[in-house]
């Protein structure tokens, strides 16, 4: 990904921002009174007003800090969505078989980490490139395999490469479990700050938007 820091934004912040998944969906309305609906973005793409969480002087001086040393929209960072950053439920501890990542041929080496969400109609398949280090945890065929030992991780591309005689055998299914950030950037280049509105109990606006690696 070009411009992108691999930092996190303020954690605290992050997590007393308001927002989520958005989509792109075009409706045309037939001579009949039938819809015609189709998507514009394959992935749904999520924004945050980070200003919900700026509770104190002292939190809006690191966010103006963070937005510079971004350069405003120029580069990229991670971001911590409260309520969706793991593979797991909410409240559920991650475990190597939370997420299917597919299955080996063997000769395939290397697997990209994913989230699924629904199932019953039509799931969506949500591609994990920000994955915390330290965090994720993979299995083959139920038994789960060591980082370093079995498997290398790229926590800035989310991927997972099998090491020479242990990539998955032909039919094996391949799974994980993954705490993860989103890449995100600002989405804007003024970060307006009023400080007597502040000290009134206003909330400055501090957009993010998700971007594709």
């Amino acid at each position: 990904m070009p411009a992108f820091h691999e930092t996190l934004f303020p954690l605290d912040i992050a997590l007393g921002a308001a927002g989520g998944p958005e989509r792109a969906t075009e409706i045309v309305t037939t001579l009949t009174g039938r819809e015609e609906r189709n998507t514009r973005l394959h992935h749904s793409r999520r924004r945050w007003d980070a200003g919900y969480g700026v509770t104190s002087l002292a939190q809006l001086s690191a966010v103006v800090a963070f937005f510079e040393e971004r350069r405003g929209r120029l580069y990229g960072f991670r971001w911590r969505d409260r309520l969706d950053h793991a593979s797991a439920a909410p409240g559920a501890g991650v475990t190597p078989f939370d997420q299917n990542l597919g299955t080996g041929d063997g000769e395939r080496a290397a697997f990209t980490l994913a989230k699924a969400y629904g199932g019953a109609h039509a799931p969506y398949v949500r591609p994990i490139a920000k994955p915390v280090a330290g965090s994720v945890r993979v299995a083959i065929n139920g038994a789960e395999r060591v980082v370093g030992e079995h498997f290398t991780l790229d926590a800035t591309t989310g991927t997972v490469t099998f090491l020479a005689g242990h990539v998955p055998g032909a039919g094996a299914s391949v799974t994980a479990g993954f705490l993860f950030d989103v890449p995100v950037r600002f989405d804007t280049d003024f970060l307006e700050v009023n400080l007597t509105a502040f000290e009134a109990g206003a909330i400055p606006r501090i957009p993010i938007l998700e971007i594709r690696p």
